[in-house]
């Protein structure tokens, strides 16, 4: 088991956290991460630390966040495509936190959006956040769909079904899972998304597990 799998495997959501700050080195590194990305992908993600309001201000009980003070902003220019790209991006950062010992948390509604502490421009919107911090625990295992469940294709080679698989591991919205992949021929797939809450995220989580598992670079069609 590789590297990639391995955090893939081991990363489970987790909403109740340690009343513990992350150490200088560790924002360092995340930081450089979201930087990186910021600039090859034209976005403002923002790594917010020691900001306990913005969960614990939320009014409502159920899903609620307990104790975290840390979240990452997803932000970006407005466009068709900002979901699906915040929610590839967005999961390269959580599997980064993941190696280094936080637990995280993708949040598209249990928190108070009017006072997240990020600098959003006129022309930006700010998607969902994540939640990053030491974890009471290391979260638990979800029910799954199964890959005959997701995929429409008969025939398909051996690196599709190894995305799938990885795929069907990343985190979506409620659990809702409401994707489906269809083999073209060479390397291209196409996606078939469903309608919820952040779906357009969550397939844009569920591209980049699908390209990790698959360990080769895919034509999305």
């Amino acid at each position: 088991m590789d590297l990639n799998e391995k955090l893939i495997r081991e990363r489970h959501s987790v909403r109740n956290y340690l009343d513990k700050k992350i150490e200088k080195e560790k924002i360092d590194i995340l930081n450089n991460l979201i930087s990186n990305i910021n600039k090859k992908e034209d976005l403002n993600i923002q790594l917010i630390v020691d900001d306990k309001d913005v969960f614990d201000k939320f009014i409502l009980s159920y899903g609620r966040l307990k104790g975290c003070s840390n979240y990452i902003a997803l932000i970006g220019k407005s466009s068709k495509s900002l979901e699906e790209k915040l929610g590839y991006n967005g999961e390269k950062i959580v599997l980064k936190a993941q190696e280094l010992g936080l637990k995280t948390c993708w949040v598209g509604g249990t928190y108070k959006k009017s006072i997240v502490k990020a600098h959003i421009a006129d022309d930006e919107t700010m998607v969902c956040i994540i939640a990053i911090g030491y974890g009471e625990t290391n979260g638990r295992d979800r029910k799954s769909k199964t890959i005959d469940e997701v995929v429409i294709s008969k025939e398909y080679p051996d690196w599709f079904k190894k995305g799938v698989e990885f795929a069907l591991l990343a985190p979506t919205a409620i659990n809702q899972q409401k994707f489906k992949f269809e083999y073209l021929g060479d390397s291209k797939v196409k996606t078939h998304i469903g309608f919820g809450h952040l779906t357009k995220v969550d397939i844009g989580i569920v591209k980049y597990h699908f390209e990790l598992g698959a360990n080769k670079k895919i034509e999305w069609i």
